[in-house]
């Protein structure tokens, strides 16, 4: 609320304080940048992350540099109003902050070009550093504040919100600052040439969504191949989306960067694409597996690696693809790494993986765990197969919130640890003591 109050009462108060300048052609002038605003506001992008960006910050800057604080504070309260917010899809709370987030950085922008900039705009060098100054102003002000919506909404550090969407547009945003300087120029020289803007400001926006629909096309495409190794088995249908939820949830906590939770989020798709190269009497064999098949079906993170490896896009969904089935102590596969040896994405997959195995329907066993009794077995085993760090943190997810946690577990097992037996399908070999975790299905 702290925000919004703020955001209506610089409206007046800059009205009060700072009239519309003369260059802005009165009243009439303002409802024109209004006007313009809003026609840039009506075409907004929805990144991934959720953040939404429109073009609307260069008509909302160059009135600011033209008609200063007052104009820049009428012009993005109501110049920002979105179809959306029309159509009643935002709550009112929602619709005041976006309008906020907006108001409090341009009026910001104005002030720091009339510090900088002196007296009338004009088109001078001192008013392209002006400019300069105040956009950079107008950016950091506005990501701050649209990026507290992600840190109270979803729990995540200001760093990682910072760094995801807002990151990946940060350029573009950035450019719409000499756009506005170019614009306010002409307004000065010959204000009805405005409008010829519209076409690089549409052109910026078309960079906007071609990024999100090639990340979107991306994404579909690991999706696709995760749903067909999934098909193979009825039993695993949506066992790599599943897993994918619950790694980010993991994550998130966690406090992972945006770049590590997309790694999470493609690698828990693509983690089990090596059974591609696992034959069906092998992979869907529903007795003990002998020594040769259990090799072949252990082979299978290393023949994701491979499958993957090629595409340079997913190197950082590597690690977790090579490693979700190592072990804390060492009794993984394919290198028995141990400890933080292990990466720790890959650590974060493999609680995810056997708690989605152990809470879902398999042949081996038709009654899923509850999360409670998954729970509680993953617990056993902390420091044994799983990392006890990671466990922390996922007793801390929303997925559990309200079930029963027995704490971290003894440091001692007195048999082969029924995590393993129930989610990884452990084999014998017909040697005692020759046992590993094989394959979540």
């Amino acid at each position: 609320m702290a925000v919004i109050s703020t955001a209506i009462f610089l409206v007046p108060f800059s009205l009060l304080v700072w009239p519309p300048a003369a260059e802005v052609h009165g009243w009439a002038g303002v409802a024109f940048w209004t006007g313009l605003t809003l026609l840039a506001q009506a075409f907004p992008v929805k990144m991934p992350r959720g953040a939404v960006v429109s073009v609307s910050i260069a008509p909302i800057l160059a009135a600011a540099f033209v008609g200063g604080p007052a104009v820049a504070a009428v012009v993005a309260a109501l110049g920002t109003i979105e179809p959306r917010e029309i159509r009643g899809e935002l709550p009112w709370y929602g619709s005041l902050y976006n309008h906020a987030m907006l108001v409090i950085p341009a009026v910001r922008a104005a002030i720091v070009f009339m510090v900088f900039g002196g007296g009338p705009f004009a088109a001078t060098l001192l008013s392209v550093i002006a400019v300069a100054i105040a956009g950079t102003c107008y950016f950091l002000s506005n990501a701050t504040l649209a990026a507290l919506v992600f840190v109270v909404r979803d729990q995540r550090s200001i760093r990682a919100v910072l760094s995801g969407d807002l990151r990946s547009v940060a350029g573009n945003l950035l450019g719409m600052t000499p756009l506005a300087w170019l614009i306010a120029v002409v307004w000065s020289v010959a204000w009805w040439a405005v409008p010829l803007f519209a076409l690089p400001l549409y052109t910026n926006r078309a960079a906007y969504q071609a990024t999100v629909q090639l990340r979107e096309m991306f994404t579909q495409t690991v999706r696709a191949l995760a749903s067909a190794v999934d098909a193979r088995d009825p039993f695993t249908a949506k066992h790599s989306e599943n897993v994918q939820s619950i790694a980010v949830e993991i994550g998130r906590v966690m406090r992972c960067n945006e770049a590590e939770l997309e790694a999470l989020e493609w690698g828990g798709l693509l983690h089990d694409i090596g059974k591609i190269g696992v034959r069906d009497d092998v992979l869907l064999k529903q007795d003990k597996l002998t020594r040769d098949e259990r090799i072949s079906m252990n082979q299978h993170p290393v023949k994701g690696y491979e499958i993957i490896k090629p595409v340079e896009r997913l190197a950082p969904e590597l690690p977790i693809i090579l490693h979700h089935h190592e072990w804390y102590n060492g009794s993984g596969y394919p290198e028995h790494l141990v400890g933080e040896d292990i990466p720790k994405l890959a650590r974060i997959l493999h609680v995810a993986d056997a708690f989605e195995a152990m809470t879902a329907q398999r042949p081996y066993r038709m009654r899923p765990l509850s999360h409670e009794q998954a729970l509680a077995e993953l617990r056993k085993y902390a420091g044994i197969q799983f990392d006890p760090v990671v466990l922390d943190a996922f007793a801390r997810t929303k997925r559990l919130a309200g079930v029963p946690d027995p704490g971290k577990p003894s440091s001692h097992a007195a048999s082969q640890p029924l995590v393993a037996r129930l989610t990884s399908r452990t084999r014998s070999a017909g040697q005692a003591g020759d046992q590993s975790a094989a394959d979540v299905q």
